[in-house]
């Protein structure tokens, strides 16, 4: 489990990434949220669905706290996490996000 130091370094991180991230204009439109759960922090976006008034929450990536590293997970279409092997696992909260946010896979 983060601890509360932590977990609100992590918010105010956070925080400031979706501030820059997600233009004004289109705040109503997408949004960027992230929950923790445990030592992970999972990463989602909302966006508007196909059918009127539906919105789709789609994953982006989890990062977990394993043996005082941050590691960066994917998920597949059976909900089921996955390890990155190409984003080596780090020390740092906000490498590990720059990381993601550097690599297209993670935004559709």
């Amino acid at each position: 489990m983060l601890d509360a130091f932590t977990k609100r370094r992590i918010e105010k991180i956070l925080d400031q990434y979706i501030d820059k991230k997600i233009p004004k204009h289109l705040r109503a439109e997408i949004q960027i949220h992230y929950k923790f759960r445990g030592n992970a922090v999972t990463l989602t976006q909302e966006r508007p669905g196909y059918l009127p008034g539906n919105r789709l929450e789609l994953p982006i990536a989890q990062f977990r706290l394993e043996e005082e590293e941050w590691k960066v997970y994917w998920k597949d279409s059976r909900d089921k996490w996955h390890f990155i092997d190409d984003i080596p696992p780090s020390s740092s909260f906000e490498t590990q996000l720059k990381n993601v946010d550097e690599n297209g896979i993670f935004w559709a």
